[in-house]
């Protein structure tokens, strides 16, 4: 970990937990934080690439293993059913019993690359599991905004709707009294049956977010808090991609897969070098006293002929390939094709990562604007609906009037409301592609934190065959038994 990386980190956590604790919470109102860390458990997608990390473990020990000792033993019994016609020696029965030890001695390399390899792609596997984890927690975020910002583009609607009634209604008197026309009044009915179906579709928005947020999360939101201001944003776009280049955990991961690729052309051209190998070997065959003929002792007396046979041997073996059918060449030029794939890849994440970097940067930068424009366009949208009913209580503004001053009142808001939950989504995804949006980085309370290192220490070393690990159990939270998520619920204890 460079020291950049170090610093961002410290600061960051520290400046997330400094914002959370600062702020009043309600005992009742889930935190993003708290959010986070229940994805973090639970989340199926981040679970199950841990599991597949240790997966990915476990090649170290099974590359370990060629170049270990192996020993087996056969046995064997065996009952002659019908005797050969002409064979008077020929066994009724026989037990026999085999052993052999093979010591690998020397594999031209492939022992040493394949175990190299194997480590190599545990880096990257953490590597890829960093990223899922901030890839989780993207969408987390965007899940948890999204919530609040349809909450709040709910309110709105309802809000509109009332008002539209009341309106209506004070159209329709007046109406009644001459004062306005039929005309005035179709407006108003046209206008109110607009924003109940902008209603309808707010609250399918709302319902379609908590769904989704329940997906990731693994419990529905009822009331989320104001999510705190985000930490260890840069302040331009050159560093945020010079940190990215040297933090992102999928220009690591691809950085990685090239090094073991070079490594497995080293494997491959191992094929075709010699190999020496250690062996011993022993037997034992019992004939069960149905070995027929006779021998004699050392006085000439005759005697029956052997029972028991034994035998052992021991040696080294040394094998060197001549001619394979062009194997070995071909395994070659095919992983040296595959490590050249694998350099492209590093270019072509590297590429991704730097545009994604920008993009964001550049969307937070705009989100951060516009949030500043619609909170000018929300003041003027009231004022200006204010004027306007004044104005058409002297006769000099329409219905029309009032009703275009009401929808851009709330069209104003909802911009507002939107850019809010932009400008928030887009800056954490300039922290996830930097690299600082992973639990370690946002300080997490959620217990100790998933370490893929604890379970590769435990397994490199391993060499018994029977070092088994338990029935696999689900860790991620099921949500069948949860209910369909509706619009009627609280909203959020703070708007953004």
């Amino acid at each position: 970990m460079t020291a950049k990386r170090k610093f961002y980190r410290h600061h960051a956590a520290a400046a997330l937990l400094l914002l959370s604790s600062a702020l009043t919470v309600s005992a009742q109102a889930e935190t993003l934080q708290g959010a986070l860390a229940k994805a973090y458990v639970s989340n199926p997608t981040l679970t199950g690439a841990r599991a597949g990390q240790r997966a990915t473990d476990e090649n170290v020990p099974i590359q370990k293993a060629a170049g270990r000792p192996n020993a087996d033993v056969t046995g064997s019994f065996s009952e002659s059913v019908l005797k050969p016609t002409i064979s008077f020696t020929s066994p009724q029965r026989t037990v026999n019993a085999q052993a052999s030890l093979n010591v690998p001695i020397y594999s031209g390399g492939a022992v040493r690359n394949g175990v190299k390899a194997a480590k190599v792609r545990v880096e990257a596997g953490q590597a890829n599991l960093r990223g899922t984890e901030a890839s989780i927690f993207s969408q987390v975020v965007a899940a948890y905004m999204d919530v609040i910002r349809d909450n709040a583009v709910l309110s709105l609607n309802q809000s509109n709707v009332k008002a539209l009634e009341v309106n209506l209604q004070a159209t329709n008197d007046r109406f009644e009294v001459g004062d306005l026309t039929r005309t005035d009044v179709a407006q108003s009915q046209s206008r109110l049956a607009i924003a109940r179906s902008d209603l309808q579709t707010a609250e399918a928005n709302l319902v379609t977010s908590r769904e989704n947020y329940l997906a990731l999360v693994g419990e529905a939101p009822d009331t989320l808090d104001t999510p705190p201001a985000l930490p260890g944003l840069p302040a331009t776009p050159q560093i945020a991609v010079q940190v990215a280049l040297n933090d992102n955990p999928d220009i690591l991961a691809a950085k990685q897969s090239r090094i073991a690729a070079g490594y497995d052309v080293k494997v491959a051209r191992a094929g075709r070098l010699p190999t020496v190998t250690g062996f011993t070997q022993a037997g034992y065959t019992n004939y069960l006293h149905t070995l027929g003929g006779t021998a004699q002792d050392a006085q000439g007396n005759a005697v029956e002929g052997p029972q028991i046979n034994k035998q052992a041997a021991a040696g080294v073996q040394l094998s060197i390939p001549l001619y394979q059918g062009g194997r070995p060449a071909a395994q070659v030029r095919q992983n040296q094709a595959l490590e050249s794939q694998a350099i492209e890849r590093e270019i072509e994440v590297e590429r991704g990562v730097i545009s994604q970097t920008r993009a964001a940067y550049a969307s937070w930068q705009a989100s951060l604007e516009s949030i500043e424009s619609n909170q000018k366009a929300v003041e003027a949208a009231n004022l200006s609906l204010e004027g306007v009913r004044a104005e058409n209580s002297v006769g000099s503004r329409t219905i029309l009037d009032i009703l275009n001053a009401e929808q851009e009142a709330l069209n104003a808001k909802v911009l507002l409301v939107t850019a809010q939950r932009n400008a928030y989504v887009a800056g954490f995804s300039v922290l996830a592609a930097m690299g600082h949006a992973e639990a370690g980085d946002l300080g997490l309370d959620s217990g100790t934190l998933y370490d893929p290192m604890v379970n590769y220490e435990r397994v490199k070393g391993k060499w018994l065959d029977w070092s088994f690990d338990g029935k696999p159990v689900p860790v991620a939270t099921r949500t069948v038994d949860t209910s369909a998520q509706n619009a009627n619920v609280a909203p959020a204890t703070r708007q953004p």
